[in-house]
């Protein structure tokens, strides 16, 4: 048998077995390069994998390197979750530090949860975003888009957030072209992030590998830009639940809190629980 890498699948931002993100979890020394690395996230054909790795720093708990199917990409929340919550099973540890590509992300685990700050404050990028242009890319009537104003936030990554009128607009909504094609050239990003005034939410990224993502932590935590624009998060620490992956038969719980002084963010964090479901081993690919 060709050398071999341990891994795990674990299911994220839930605590019972097929809900959730499904999460592979790979270990290596660090040798690695990144066209191998993502050869194993096409193989595991999941919405993310993460590769844990020794820290660059001693004080840190590991280093992790985050793939889509078909792009890395610098911060993801259920990664993060999962891989801490492995670690911390493994290692016994009540907090865990990941060196991500976006930064270092520092984690608490407390009564099989992790929560963790985001590395970076999400901000806005570009321009207002047509609402009649979000309804087309995605099959509704124009007034189900609000009542918040669409728009286009990064905090590592970068999502489009649509808001919808209620949870019936919610479980109507998929991409549909030519609409959805126009509507990501004009955003200039690659998904969408729906959600209610509830905090009910779906993610599509078809062009990312990614036609539907049970939950999205990353996107749960810039989230606080797109509420904060919109006049809905208000100075001290705002908490919600958000629900996501419902719509596609594994429900999510997605912990959010945010921090906001004299109008400005000043921290994120997300929590939820993790489950594993499977372990092997995996070729290593050449």
């Amino acid at each position: 048998m060709p050398d071999t890498l341990p891994f795990q699948i674990w299911d994220v931002f839930t605590d019972a077995p097929f809900t959730g993100n499904p999460l592979a979890i790979v270990e290596s020394d660090g040798s690695l390069g990144t066209a191998q690395m993502q050869t194993l996230a096409r193989q595991f054909n999941l919405s993310e994998t993460i590769v844990l790795m020794p820290p660059r720093d001693p004080a840190h708990t590991a280093r992790a390197r985050i793939f889509f199917p078909t792009a890395e990409i610098p911060f993801a929340g259920h990664p993060t979750i999962g891989a801490a919550l492995f670690l911390a099973g493994r290692d016994g540890l009540s907090n865990v530090v990941l060196e991500e590509e976006a930064g270092v992300v520092p984690v608490t685990i407390s009564d099989g949860r992790a929560q963790f700050t985001a590395p970076v404050l999400p901000e806005r990028r570009g321009g207002p975003v047509d609402p009649d242009l979000c309804a087309a890319a995605l099959g509704l009537d124009p007034d189900r888009i609000g009542p918040h104003a669409p728009g286009v936030f990064a905090g590592g990554p970068t999502f489009l957030y649509v808001p919808v009128r209620d949870r019936a607009a919610l479980a109507a909504a998929a991409p549909r072209d030519p609409g959805w094609s126009s509507l990501m050239a004009a955003a200039g990003v690659d998904n969408a992030w729906l959600y209610t005034p509830d905090l009910d939410a779906r993610m599509f990224a078809p062009g990312a590998g990614i036609p539907e993502d049970p939950a999205t932590g990353s996107a749960s935590a810039i989230l606080a830009a797109q509420l904060l624009a919109n006049g809905a998060l208000p100075d001290g620490t705002t908490r919600h639940m958000i629900r996501q992956g419902a719509d596609m038969g594994r429900p999510s719980e997605i912990g959010f809190e945010a921090d906001v002084a004299e109008g400005a963010i000043t921290a994120v964090r997300i929590a939820g629980g993790a489950v594993p479901v499977a372990e092997g081993r995996i070729r290593i690919p050449e």
